[in-house]
């Protein structure tokens, strides 16, 4: 669909093309990969798939927030991972065989430390940049967190399970690490620091580690200024060894508008010589930058990368790289400077086969034991937010909600997902069963400006209610667009179980972030609902799709709290 067309149009349109999608397809949702009598087979998106099927790819090849992206290579297996801040699990790991077609096969982080200081909504801290690399038969995750230092987690198996965070080095500001194994068994970890922390930015420093990587036993050593060498907000560090020489890998300029750069010396403490490689010319690709350099198995080179793009978060791009007189171009290279330009289609890597189209998991049918893995939440979890089963729903308890709840920003229990692209339909079927305590449960598209659709009981109806809410993060009280009564399909004798209605809850997304809700009592006509909302990113994340189950505290209420059950999630 044309992004340009007129956004009534295309929001109708949409809705009528999801509905006869789900009409057609039922609950044959393969939300876990699992469809035809236990046989996996590969999750195709319907909205956005890089590979053409021709040979050649399109960027991003994500087009998903993948932040800070870094890849380690395993024979013909790659495998990569992305900052995940305090979405928990954190740490997505995705497979590949081409670098074009991902899987998201699990996450390397199922709970954040300080345990208790992460129990509640942190945005914008926890696992920043990370660097997963492969050494002898074992995986390692480095990252940092801003106000507690550099951590890593380990594994023999990249699907998991992965250890228990282990603090390595600890220190306010301290990010972006990467960790080299040396030809002469020496280990080194370079980083960078967060001003907002430590005071100090954009320099990059280089310190010995002790043999196992776990801990630093040299002084940093100042490599990199991009203070005084134009290269300001220079992070995200990666280490490599190519050659003979030592390269440190570092975006700089700002996550919208910045540039790639790399420094090369003979030695691991410099001097060091740096040279821009990659940056947007007269491309529309705003600030190419911060990524992996990965090579095939035929000795091709590429470069992992991301691309700001506002309400969808940081998307990721991938462009080849040619070796010039030891110094990395990337990307497209017209004018013979050494700095190449991201390119917009590509033909493939060469790996040696041709492999099935795959992409990260979207909809879910709820029918597995296991949450799905396209699932996160705003938090650590507490036991008794919600139960996966095989009986075929996901069963949402309702939360008791701060008294101080303003808005959804600081509720833990929201459980979200990435933003597919620009241009989707996402519907959900959920029961809600109520205790007559004004429980609710909500389809949210969610950033510091979000907008929802509840159903929620009151007084003996369940309405529908639809806000939004501009500037959470400030504490801004949402604004109800609509409220809609709703007759209960049952009231149960048992008191404790009152009352029960099911609903279909739609929204549409539109290119700018705009957004139409619409309900459903029978799953074929939906109505829309309330107005067309605008919603923006969170805080260093793109906006975020799911649903949470809240009530408010019983101390206000009087009542039990209920719960919602949660039949599908469908995206197309």
């Amino acid at each position: 669909m044309n992004r340009n067309q007129d956004i009534e149009r295309m929001k109708y349109v949409l809705v009528v093309f999801s509905a006869c999608l789900l009409c057609a397809c039922g609950k044959n949702i393969n939300g876990n990969q699992r469809l035809h009598d236990g046989v996996d087979t590969a999750y195709v998106s319907s909205v956005w798939v890089s590979d053409q099927g021709d040979g050649t790819y399109i960027n991003p090849i994500l087009d998903a927030d993948y932040s800070d992206p870094d890849v380690c290579q395993n024979g013909g297996d790659y495998y990569m991972t992305a900052s995940s801040f305090t979405s928990v699990p954190g740490l997505p790991i995705l497979h590949s065989t081409d670098l074009v077609n991902w899987k998201l096969i699990g996450h390397g982080v199922q709970e954040l430390l300080p345990k208790d200081h992460y129990a509640v909504p942190r945005h914008g801290c926890g696992v920043w940049a990370p660097n997963i690399k492969y050494h002898n038969s074992v995986y390692y995750i480095y990252w940092g967190d801003p106000d507690f230092g550099i951590f890593r987690v380990t594994a023999t198996d990249p699907a998991g399970p992965w250890t228990s965070p282990e603090l390595v080095k600890a220190g306010k500001g301290l990010i972006d690490p990467s960790i080299l194994w040396d030809d002469d068994g020496k280990v080194y970890m370079s980083h960078a620091f967060a001003g907002s922390r430590s005071g100090i930015n954009s320099i990059a420093v280089i310190q010995e580690m002790d043999a196992t990587a776990a801990y630093p036993i040299g002084p940093e050593v100042l490599i990199v200024d991009g203070n005084v060498e134009g290269n300001h907000t220079l992070e995200g560090t990666k280490l490599y060894k190519r050659d003979g020489f030592y390269y440190v890998f570092a975006p700089a300029g700002g996550v919208e508008y910045g540039w790639q750069i790399v420094a090369r010396s003979k030695h691991i403490y410099g001097p060091y010589a740096v040279k821009t490689v990659l940056a947007q010319g007269e491309t529309d690709i705003n600030g190419p930058h911060q990524g992996a350099w990965v090579e095939t198995l035929a000795g091709q080179s590429w470069f992992l990368h991301f691309q700001d793009k506002e309400y969808l978060g940081r998307v990721l791009h991938l462009n080849p790289v040619e070796w010039i007189d030891g110094w990395p171009v990337m990307g497209i290279d017209s004018d013979g400077d050494g700095c190449g330009w991201p390119v917009r289609q590509h033909k493939k890597p060469d790996v040696g086969a041709v492999y099935s189209i795959e992409t990260p998991v979207e909809s879910d049918g709820f029918d597995s034991p296991e949450l799905g893995l396209q699932w996160s939440w705003n938090a650590n979890p507490r036991v008794g937010w919600a139960f996966p089963s095989s009986n075929g729903y996901l069963r949402l308890y309702a939360e008791y909600w701060s008294p101080n709840h303003v808005n959804l920003w600081d509720v833990p229990n929201l459980l979200l997902q990435k933003i597919p692209t620009d241009s989707f339909t996402a519907t959900t079927a959920v029961k809600l069963r109520s205790r007559e305590g004004e429980d609710r449960v909500g389809l949210v598209v969610f950033g510091n400006d979000y907008a929802a659709l509840s159903l929620k009981f009151k007084a003996g109806l369940f309405w529908l209610e639809h806000v939004s809410c501009q500037q959470a993060m400030e504490g801004t009280q949402e604004v109800i667009h609509a409220s809609v009564p709703l007759q209960p399909d049952a009231r149960f004798e048992i008191p404790s179980l009152a009352f029960e209605k099911e609903v279909y809850l739609r929204v549409v997304f539109m290119a700018g972030g705009l957004c139409q809700f619409s309900y459903s009592l029978d799953n074929v006509v939906f109505s829309p609902i309330g107005r067309v909302c605008r919603v923006s990113k969170g805080r260093w994340v793109g906006a975020k799709m799911g649903l949470y189950c809240i009530a408010p505290p019983k101390s206000i209420s009087g009542k039990e709290k209920g719960w919602a059950d949660v039949d599908w999630f469908v995206v197309d």
